[in-house]
């Protein structure tokens, strides 16, 4: 195992660098199977509520883990209602109505894929009906809704479940232990990004060409949103609007949140200040296509966090952790650190000194720090651990999930988790709307 000994070990001596290079290892992964088949009558019952994009996906990553069964489906559209049933099953519960679902003693937990605006209360109203949820990210809407949602999980002893997949991820947990062991000495700085460069990517989705009040549940879609007259782009690409979304802060900031909590143990900054705009998809959208964040945290680290929408260059998505004695970067299914000691003897800079000084200090530097039989900068210890191809983070956050709901034991990312992460992603948007820098309180989750 990777460890602080082990890189100490091999930097101790420059041939040991030489033979090195990029050291790869790839990571266990065993997915979760049940010893035996499941009978029909232990299957967690399932439903889905907002069958967009996110939501078709999750419930597609879902049942494949064993013993779970779909059953029903709610949507304010009525194409993706009848699409479910193409994909799950003529026998599948459709509705526009997610009420008609939490009424239904049939389903044990539902995910929830809804437009931002709506997980607070369809989450609360399904914990109250006695359903556990797993919840897409951002948790909430605005920061008033974390607590209510916390308290609606511990009042009913539902199980909550927040959906930044990558706290449940292999790549993840083994970043967390490096860190842990030491691999790069003390930490001091995150850079985290999430850049994209395409028209899905900056969230122009696709209209169907039967969208209309007929096809479209509105009304039901506004929810408590200001009441405009139907428009297709809101209703299909919501996530443009703050009234139904919270912009890049939530949909991609987020991920980066739950990522830098999870592996060093945070519960998030003390101060926050953005900047960003609408520099490129000026479509009549009011959330910001670039977006810029600075964090501290009490750990004695800052988050630099970044999203781009027009970066001219392909999607990419990463966390770089700096160290004292090196780095640890995430990208795609990779964790990889580079570790370079400090040197002992720091150097000397006297040569504006007189001649006399300069032998002087060297003379006191050579019995300070004694010349090493080595020469030359330290070695570069490099290790690259790698996930299994084919491995999915999602199936391991559901396969938690389920695990959770059948033994009623803690998830990994519950509301209280969700919230910190959340509530630190949504003081972007808070300190872009002020023109100030947010004070926030990450213990007790709340501006200060």
């Amino acid at each position: 195992m990777l460890n602080r000994r082990t890189f100490l070990k091999l930097a101790g001596t420059a041939s040991a660098a030489g033979a090195l290079g990029v050291k790869t290892h790839a990571l266990e992964w065993t997915p979760y199977a049940p010893s035996s088949p499941l009978p029909a009558n232990d299957h967690i019952q399932l439903a889905l509520i907002g069958a967009g994009i996110q939501g078709q996906g999750d419930t597609k990553t879902a049942i494949q883990v064993p013993g779970v069964k779909l059953v029903a489906v709610a949507d304010c559209y009525d194409g993706r209602l009848e699409h479910s049933k193409e994909l799950w099953g003529n026998d599948l519960f459709t509705t526009r109505d997610y009420r008609e679902i939490l009424a239904r003693k049939d389903v044990d937990a539902v995910i929830i894929g809804t437009p931002d605006h709506w997980h607070k209360q369809i989450a609360v109203d399904a914990m109250k009906a006695g359903k556990d949820v797993y919840c897409e990210k951002p948790m909430v809407h605005a920061h008033s809704e974390g607590p209510e949602m916390i308290e609606a999980a511990r009042s009913t002893n539902r199980i909550l479940q927040i959906g930044s997949q990558r706290v449940s991820s292999i790549i993840y947990a083994k970043a967390k232990e490096l860190l842990a062991a030491g691999a790069i000495g003390q930490l001091n700085m995150v850079n985290a990004h999430w850049d994209r460069n395409s028209a899905m990517g900056a969230w122009n989705y696709t209209v169907p060409l039967d969208a209309s009040t007929e096809t479209c549940d509105w009304d039901r879609f506004l929810g408590t949103a200001p009441k405009i007259p139907f428009n297709a782009e809101h209703f299909f690409q919501w996530r443009k609007w703050k009234a139904y979304g919270t912009g890049v802060a939530g949909d991609l900031f987020v991920h980066l949140f739950s990522g830098t909590h999870f592996i060093t143990g945070s519960n998030g900054p003390t101060r926050a200040m953005a900047t960003g705009g609408l520099r490129f998809w000026k479509d009549g959208r009011d959330a910001n296509d670039v977006l810029l964040g600075l964090f501290d945290y009490p750990q004695g680290f800052n988050l630099a966090l970044r999203v781009n929408f027009v970066d001219g260059g392909e999607e990419s998505e990463g966390l770089v952790f700096t160290g004292s004695e090196g780095t640890l970067e995430i990208a795609y299914n990779s964790v990889s650190v580079s570790r370079t000691p400090l040197e002992k003897d720091p150097g000397l800079m006297i040569g504006t000194y007189t001649e006399a000084m300069q032998k002087r200090i060297r003379d006191a530097h050579r019995e300070k720090y004694p010349p090493s039989h080595t020469s030359g900068p330290p070695a570069v210890a490099v290790e690259k651990y790698v996930a299994p191809e084919g491995y999915r983070d999602s199936y391991d956050h559901f396969t938690n999930f389920f695990a959770a709901v059948r033994t009623r034991q803690p998830v990994v990312e519950d509301g209280v988790f969700g919230y910190r992460a959340a509530g630190a992603a949504l003081l972007s948007n808070v300190s872009i709307e002020r023109g100030a820098m947010v004070k926030w309180d990450p213990e007790a989750m709340k501006i200060v």
